[in-house]
């Protein structure tokens, strides 16, 4: 059992990253799910003609959710935080996840700011009722 949350949206990854710093890494589609991680990189594959031929150049454009389903995101900040920390300085992280819980109420966002993984819950304001 457990307490499930559906996340959704993506934070696109400024200027991605290239095949060099990603191949192999735990963040790789493939790998996240297997690694426990609640987050993924988006690879995107382009195909260059060079002089010597046809270059398939790979590099992660965006963080996604792990999965399209909702799933236990217990570490959700703190993955995402990895990622920001193991991508470095020098790249922005641009959007947002949308997080939906179980229960009635429990929305919350989570984009980067300055380098962190912060998360924002929305406040709710009654209407004054002219008590």
């Amino acid at each position: 059992m457990g307490y499930y949350t559906r996340v959704t949206g993506e934070i696109r990854i400024d200027p991605p990253l290239p095949w060099a710093k990603i191949g192999g890494s735990k963040f790789l589609p493939d790998k996240a799910w297997h690694a426990e991680l609640c987050v993924k990189l988006r690879v995107d594959v382009e195909e260059v003609d060079t002089d010597e031929g046809t270059l398939t150049r790979r590099t992660a454009t965006a963080v996604e959710p792990v999965t399209d389903e909702s799933f236990k995101a217990y570490t959700l900040t703190e993955d995402l935080q990895k990622l920001v920390d193991w991508a470095g300085s020098e790249h922005r992280f641009v959007g947002r996840f949308s997080c939906e819980g179980e229960e009635t109420g429990d929305l919350w966002r989570l984009h980067v700011v300055d380098g962190r993984a912060v998360e924002v819950r929305p406040t709710v304001t009654w209407p004054d009722e002219g008590d």
